[in-house]
Order: structure tokens, then sequence, then C-alpha cells
């Protein structure tokens, strides 16, 4: 789950909270503070660091901003593989990411760093794709991420702006409130399907799915509500079993 904050924008705690409880895998933030700096931290825990966000965005409320909870796929659950991570080490621009980047940047055997990190250290820094202040530069690397989507902070000169999202219609927009999100998230998915919400587009894939089962998306199985990717889903009915295991085997017979 990844969050931006426009500038002067108020950070939504219980969004914060739902994208954490949905992703417990590692938590990190950024945002510009003074002397056109930016301050990073990360956690294992979600709590310490939506309270640590929120109480530094109290302090620096006027400069874009980002929040990351991790769902991992590659690379260990640890401190290190937590978003945002430095571009080449530069502490002057910070890059956090949603989705599965694509192979050349998985971890060989024995690398226990994740795809983004790699990507983050390795990949990204040499500019494969030109500068992204470019057409050429951004079509290429949102052609390269498919349908991730990845938001860079930076207030290193050679930018011409101090945020970027890229890919940034595969997300969603919360307009008044002045913050975008990756993907549904940061809703209460308890109540959401009730109050009739559209999970129509996959998290996981990316795919736009309106002819789901339920929760699982029609082209990979993935469960929106346990998070889990087929044929792995945990979510109970009142009896105990799996709600949609019926349903799901007659999908994907």
């Amino acid at each position: 789950m990844l969050t931006f904050f426009k500038p002067d924008t108020t950070p939504d705690m219980n969004a914060l909270r739902n994208g954490a409880e949905c992703n417990p895998h590692g938590h990190g933030y950024a945002l510009l503070t003074d002397n056109d700096t930016i301050t990073v931290g990360h956690s294992l825990d979600a709590e310490t660091a939506i309270g640590e966000f929120a109480a530094l965005r109290v302090q620096y409320p006027h400069g874009p901003a980002l929040f990351h909870s991790r769902y991992a796929t590659h690379g260990l659950r640890s401190l290190d593989n937590c978003h945002p991570f430095r571009l080449g080490g530069d502490e002057r621009t910070v890059l956090a990411h949603n989705g599965v980047l694509p192979s050349n940047v998985h971890p060989a055997e024995g690398d226990q760093r994740s795809d983004t990190r790699i990507a983050a250290e390795d990949f990204l820094p040499a500019a494969p794709f030109g500068s992204l202040d470019s057409w050429t530069g951004r079509e290429g690397l949102e052609r390269w991420l498919g349908t991730d989507k990845l938001v860079l902070l930076t207030v290193d000169p050679a930018y011409t702006h101090r945020a970027y999202i890229f890919n940034e219609a595969r997300g969603h927009w919360e307009t008044e409130a002045g913050i975008w999100y990756s993907n549904r998230d940061y809703l209460d998915y308890r109540w959401g399907y009730a109050a009739g919400w559209d999970f129509s587009f996959c998290e996981f894939c990316g795919a736009n799915d309106d002819d789901g089962v339920g929760p699982h998306c029609g082209f990979c199985g993935f469960c929106a509500e346990c998070k889990n990717q087929f044929p792995h889903c945990d979510c109970p009915d009142l009896d105990g079993h799996d709600r949609y295991a019926d349903l799901i085997d007659l999908e994907y017979a």
C-alpha cells in the first residue's frame, strides 16, 4: 500500500491503519522537511511508523510526503527491505513502490534484498529510461513498471519537480483530501461490499476485473480480503468454512 500526500494535506490515520493491517511486513515514510531535506523513517511496527509520520507531518506540513506498508513478495521481511529507499544511496531522492517489479530486478539466489530495493540501489540509478522529466523517460519507466505504481520524492535540483507519481492513473485519488492511494487497501473491507464499493481493480496483478468472484480477481485469483494468492484463500464463513471455495473451484476448473 503506497500513499502520496500533496503539500498541506493531513494524513487519514484510519486509512493508514487499514493499509498497514492488509500489508503487515514493514512500514516507512518520507517527507520534505526544512532546509531542503527529506526525512525518512522505517519500522516493522505499524503504530510506531504511523505515529512518527503523523507527528512529523504536523511539524512539516508544507511539502509532499509518502507512506508505505509492505506486503512482501521478494526478500526478507526486515527493516532493511522497508520502503522508501534512497535512489542510489543519494540522500536527496527516495522512492517507494507498489506491486511486483519485472524479473530483471528480482533477487538472485542468496540475495536477501527485495525487488524494489534492488531497483533503487542497482537498476534505476543508472537512469535506464533517460530523464524522468522527459516524456520518453516517464513513458519508459511506466512501461517497465507495467501495472505497478511508484512514487519518487526529491530535493535534487536536477529534477524539475519535488514529487512524481508513476502510473498515477492506476491508483486512486481522494481529491478533496489531496491524497493518492495505490490501491483500495486504505478502505475498510469489512464494510466495503455492503456499502457497494468498487473493488474491480486487482491490487495484486493490476487487472480490471469487473466480473470477479466475490473479492477474488478473475485473472490471478488474488483475494482482496485475506490478501492471499489463489488458491490459498483464508476467508471463513460463519460456519468456519471457506465461503468462496465452491465459487473459486468453478471459476478455475
